[in-house]
């Protein structure tokens, strides 16, 4: 969800490709069964081993770059339970993708007598001071999708790299290696560069599939997607004129797949990253153009930052850049006679919500 040397509102919203909206106090309701009961979540949650009360009570500051949509919003419930989990408390804070207030609110956690700080996209230049700071004061820090640099600090990113290359493999072999297709992606944020890199070389490798068209924007993506898509359709009228769509991002592929659906062209499939409850419905609806996602759970995403924050409050060293283990979502692993959400996901895909990753010796685990 969510550019470079573009306008400062283009790179805030652009940042937005890991999508989502959470609100401001982190918290979520937990989602329902087809019974209408809770759903007990598969987590696994690291909790304090015996010997480090010290490490009880800890105020974490999470400052995101915006917390718009169904993906930011479970990110920020993975970061809260594993906090909590580890008996600290948890204050959210988010910027609007207004970067400068991203940096503004970061220097006041670095101020606030918070113990430790995590932070949610934002760029190097905007989050670099403020980070610095935090170190020189002691304070640990542990970033998710920025492209920082800062000695002692923490980076976590998706494998976005080989997640667009996973995709893209399972397009091919979908569409039987020749084909016309569409691209959504929009420049400028970290993990989009990564997944462009993915993509450049594999058209590269395969040219009996051709890119017919290409567009992506930051601003309303999903409703300038599907805008955008229904234009290309009009021009590609024909069953066979396009195969595929490859969205970089899943806001580009609810836009398109609400195009494509509106228009009765389902023949074309969509294959998306990241995933939400909501991408997660429109998949599983009956004859849905999209067949494909590949994701890291965004819960499982905010575990993990949590974790590798008390690994350093424990004064463990840890690795300079952590990254996240994704997940192939196919439309045909799912079931057929209900609707699940990502809560559930991993009773049918493996490797779904059960990260182990960031849980340390010392620390005691739980499965929810």
């Amino acid at each position: 969800m969510k550019w470079g040397k573009k306008s400062l509102m283009t790179l805030a919203a652009a940042a937005l490709f890991v999508t989502a909206a959470c609100s401001n106090n982190g918290g979520g309701a937990e989602p329902a069964n087809n019974d209408g009961g809770a759903v007990k979540s598969n987590a696994i949650l690291a909790t304090l081993g015996e010997g480090n009360d010290n490490l009880k009570g800890k105020k974490i500051a999470l400052i995101m770059q915006f917390n718009e949509g169904a993906f930011s919003a479970q990110y920020v419930a993975g970061v809260k339970e594993q906090v909590e989990s580890l008996g600290g408390t948890l204050q959210v804070q988010a910027a609007g993708n207004n970067l400068a207030d991203m940096a503004s609110k970061l220097d006041a956690a670095v101020n606030g007598g918070f113990d430790g700080i995590l932070t949610d996209h934002g760029t190097a230049e905007a989050l670099e001071a403020g980070v610095k700071k935090a170190v020189e004061k002691g304070i640990p820090v542990v970033a998710f999708d920025a492209n920082l640099q800062v000695p002692g600090v923490t980076v976590l990113q998706q494998s976005d790299e080989a997640m667009s290359k996973t995709l893209l493999e399972q397009m091919k072999a979908d569409i039987g290696g020749k084909g016309n297709i569409v691209k959504v992606w929009v420049a400028g944020f970290a993990p989009m560069e990564r997944r462009q890199i993915s993509y450049k070389a594999f058209m590269d490798a395969n040219p009996d599939i051709k890119e017919i068209a290409h567009f992506g924007t930051a601003e309303k993506p999903a409703l300038d997607t599907q805008n955008q898509m229904e234009a290309i359709l009009k021009q590609y009228p024909n069953k066979g004129d396009i195969s595929a769509v490859w969205a970089s991002w899943d806001e580009f592929a609810k836009g398109a797949t609400r195009a494509i659906e509106q228009a009765g062209r389902t023949e074309i499939k969509v294959y998306g990253i990241d995933m939400s409850d909501e991408d997660l419905q429109m998949i599983q609806k009956e004859n849905s153009p999209w067949v494909a996602s590949i994701a890291v759970d965004p819960k499982d995403i905010g575990r993990v930052q949590a974790r590798y924050l008390y690994q350093k409050l424990h004064g463990d060293e840890t690795e300079a850049k952590v990254v996240l283990d994704a997940v192939l979502v196919k439309r045909e692993a799912l079931p057929k006679d209900k609707q699940i959400n990502t809560t559930e996901l991993g009773q049918y895909v493996e490797g779904w919500g059960k990260s182990e990753q960031g849980i340390a010796d010392w620390m005691g685990r739980t499965d929810k």
